[in-house]
């Protein structure tokens, strides 16, 4: 992994994720070289699939290198943002699945349910997750299988 100071890093969310959102932004700010937000820009109720699918698409074309998505479970953004061949979005709710997202599985998006953690869980997870580095090795063939079309 790059070092974070050398980072783009997309943002999307829904309504139930835009205040984390806005507050990871502020504390990524003086750790990344760029944020792109791909909204939502309010708490106004939105469909999470209109701006994950941006985040897909920018991680997907390495417009950006990295992907933070979130909504109220993680899961709905999540889903949008896997239909791009080469994302690997992870749903991380615990230090250690942040680490093995990256470490096993060479995630690129991360994923959070921001109706389930704090901000300060949100910190621990996404530094663990940007400070983690894909192991390779055994896990490169299982990786590299994600992608194929049946």
């Amino acid at each position: 992994m790059k070092p974070l100071a050398n980072l783009s890093i997309g943002m999307a969310c829904d309504h139930a994720g835009y205040q984390l959102k806005e507050y990871l932004k502020d504390y990524l700010k003086p750790k990344v070289f760029e944020i792109v937000d791909f909204g939502t820009d309010s708490s106004d109720s939105v469909d999470y699939p209109d701006f994950g699918h941006k985040l897909g698409s920018a991680v997907n074309n390495g417009k950006v290198d990295y992907g933070i998505a979130i909504c109220g479970s993680g899961n709905g953004i999540s889903m949008t943002v896997n239909k791009y061949r080469n994302v690997r979005a992870a749903l991380c709710w615990k230090d250690e699945i942040a680490q093995l997202a990256r470490q096993h599985n060479d995630a690129n998006i991360i994923s959070l349910p921001a109706r389930f953690i704090s901000e300060a869980e949100a910190e621990r997870f996404v530094d663990t997750f940007f400070s983690t580095d894909f192991e390779g090795g055994r896990h490169e063939r299982r990786v590299t299988k994600i992608a194929q079309v049946l």
